[in-house]
């Protein structure tokens, strides 16, 4: 179960991280954010279920003249607000960030959205996973993983290679009339390559052409959609210290190997002394 992630790319940096080729030219996708109550995305180390996370649509559900084949980038809420749901949309009651494939095809809530063609992709530098396998330890024990795309040059924000997470969005109205975008990831059941961590995985989009074909419905119908996830094999993890436990520490460790973590906070401490320790200035 996917609950925490990594997204430090702004606005911008997200827009020209996700550029993909329509008609053999490389295009930019459509940044919108005129909804969601007037909430902003913000650039997290350390992202939970209920804020604004970016995710990528296709551009016919807001353009019925578009190609369903163009892309647009919109904040959404992580954790789908149930239509039907009438009143607060925080107080729905639902654990409704995450999505098992092998129940979607008989969700009330799910299975409308994907017959509709409301499927989506989250763009993300990573995702923390605590481990639930093999492990008696208490859940703020258990060690915790970053998962995350092998990287060319990590110091090269245009380089990177970000996750692409496949999930289901939808559009709540509360009673006047406003507009509130969200959604949900889809897991599935483990293989080998990661069910040693944790019996569930996301449906990580690997290739372009993964991505176009979940994000295209009009090309792609609902009946085969499901059909284009398969379990990631190309990423990889590094564990992390358990700084990432608390939602609300946003320290650009968190998504830091817990050596490097260890070190980092050594020197800070190191130099804090040093500080204290140096003789004042006459």
């Amino acid at each position: 179960m996917c609950g925490r992630t990594c997204m430090t790319l702004n606005p911008e940096e997200v827009v020209c991280a996700c550029k993909y080729k329509k008609d053999e030219e490389v295009v930019k996708p459509t940044y919108r954010n005129e909804f969601n109550l007037s909430k902003k995305y913000k650039p997290s180390y350390n992202l939970s279920p209920s804020l604004l996370s970016p995710i990528i649509i296709s551009s016919k559900h807001f353009d019925s003249d578009a190609d369903s084949s163009e892309r647009t980038i919109i904040p959404a809420l992580w954790s789908i607000i149930p239509r039907w749901h009438k009143g607060d949309y925080r107080k729905h009651g639902l654990t409704t960030n995450n999505a098992r494939m092998e129940g979607i095809e008989n969700s009330k809530l799910y299975k409308p959205l994907l017959t509709a063609g409301k499927r989506c992709v989250m763009i993300v530098e990573g995702f923390y996973e605590w481990q639930t396998v093999d492990t008696k330890l208490k859940s703020s024990e258990r060690p915790v993983y970053y998962i995350y795309m092998p990287q060319q040059d990590e110091k090269i924000k245009s380089t990177w290679k970000l996750l692409h997470v496949a999930g289901l969005f939808d559009v709540w109205h509360d009673e006047k009339g406003d507009s509130i975008y969200s959604f949900t990831i889809i897991t599935f059941e483990s293989d080998e390559h990661f069910s040693w961590l944790h019996h569930r995985t996301p449906a990580i989009l690997e290739t372009e052409e993964q991505i176009r074909d979940w994000l295209d419905y009009e090309r792609i119908p609902h009946e085969k959609a499901l059909e284009v996830l398969t379990k990631p094999k190309s990423i990889i993890w590094h564990e992390v210290s358990h700084a990432v436990n608390n939602s609300r520490n946003q320290s650009e460790l968190c998504n830091k190997s817990k050596q490097q973590a260890q070190s980092s906070k050594g020197s800070i401490m190191s130099w804090i002394k040093k500080g204290k320790e140096s003789p004042e200035k006459s």
